[in-house]
Order: structure tokens, then sequence, then C-alpha cells
């Protein structure tokens, strides 16, 4: 498979409208084809948001049930493979969290407290949860340009050169907003993490 193959399967931009069409008029089987064209892509993600072979093939059937679920309130705003990435995350996201939940719920059972702080690590799986949860919505947020760059760049990796010739800009274009979509990302993701501060801090007077 030649470089702009891979570029072209990786954005999910070739071919895949009329896939897209046919699924949304309750064809199965331009889903399933759907499916095939950006599973391995899926499943990438999903490892790399819960770093878990057997969690990550969950998230995926999940992502793909909501999606044949949702498949008809999708607008085209944004490339099919975009709309999959939010899908992923979000299910990635209930999934952590649910285990969160499950764990500390086991802990409770347990008497010794020494186990319990040993054992479990909550702390760090809330975390994890949590911060899963406000990537989803700060990218949600990202206009559609800037959320493909950022979603090519840093969860696809592809090259400057690569987005660039993907998305028809020049590579200094890439860079600019590339640069512009991380900034406002992070900005995001920190007014997100004042807000549960200051959540935190009114419950805990």
């Amino acid at each position: 498979m030649g470089t702009n193959d891979q570029i072209s399967r990786q954005s999910g931009s070739d071919g895949l409208d009329e896939l897209v069409g046919e699924a949304q008029r309750g064809d199965r089987t331009a889903f399933e084809e759907l499916v095939r064209r950006t599973y391995v892509d899926t499943y990438t993600l999903a490892m790399r948001l819960t770093g878990n072979e057997e969690d990550a093939r969950d998230v995926v059937q999940e992502a793909y049930l909501r999606a044949w679920k949702g498949i008809r309130r999708f607008r085209g705003d944004s490339a099919f493979t975009t709309w999959m990435y939010r899908i992923t995350a979000n299910a990635s996201y209930t999934l952590v969290e649910r285990r969160r939940r499950r764990r500390t719920t086991q802990l409770d059972d347990v008497d010794d407290p020494i186990d319990r702080r040993l054992d479990a690590q909550p702390d760090r799986l809330a975390e994890s949860s949590a911060g899963l949860e406000h990537l989803s919505a700060a990218l949600d947020q990202l206009p559609p340009s800037l959320r493909t760059l950022v979603i090519l760049k840093d969860v696809y990796g592809l090259s400057h050169e690569a987005i660039a010739e993907e998305l028809g800009i020049s590579v200094a274009a890439a860079k600019v907003r590339l640069h512009r979509g991380r900034k406002r990302l992070r900005n995001l993701l920190d007014a997100s993490e004042a807000q549960d501060g200051t959540r935190r801090s009114a419950r805990a007077v």
C-alpha cells in the first residue's frame, strides 16, 4: 500500500461518504464495510486510550454499536473517522469510569484499609477516567478544521507533510493550524481542570 493510500485510510476521507449515506438509509452491508475500512485505526486509538487489549476490543465493539445506532444523526460536518474518534473516546471513558466504580465498590468490602490503599490506587484510575472525559469534551469544542489537524498529528502520528498533502494545504499552514489547535485544546483542558478544582473546593467547604 502506498503512502497516499495509507494517509487516506487514516484520515477516513477516501470513498467513505457514499458508504455513510447508504448506512444512513439502513444498509447494514455498507456499515459493515465502514467498519472494515476503519477498524484498524479505531482499535489503535482504543488501545492508546485504554492501554489494554481486552478493554480496547470492548471499546471498539461498543463504539461501532453506538455508531450504528447514531449513524442517521451524523451530519457530515467532519470526516466519518473524526466522528468515530469522538465516539471511541467517549466509549473509552465510559469503560474506564465503570471499571473505577467497580473497583471502588470491591474495595468497600475489604476490611483492611492498608490493603485498600495498596491494591487499588483509585486516585490514579479516577484521574485517568477524568482525563478521558475532559479530552473528549475539549475535542468536541474545537472547530472541525483544527480538530482534524490535532487528531491526524497527535493521534495518528502523521507528519506535517502528510497532513498538508491530505488536506490540500501547505506545510506551513498545517504547522500554523496545528499550533493553533493545540493551544486552543490546552486552554479548554486548563479551563475544565480549573472548574473541577473550583467544584472540589466548594465541596470541601
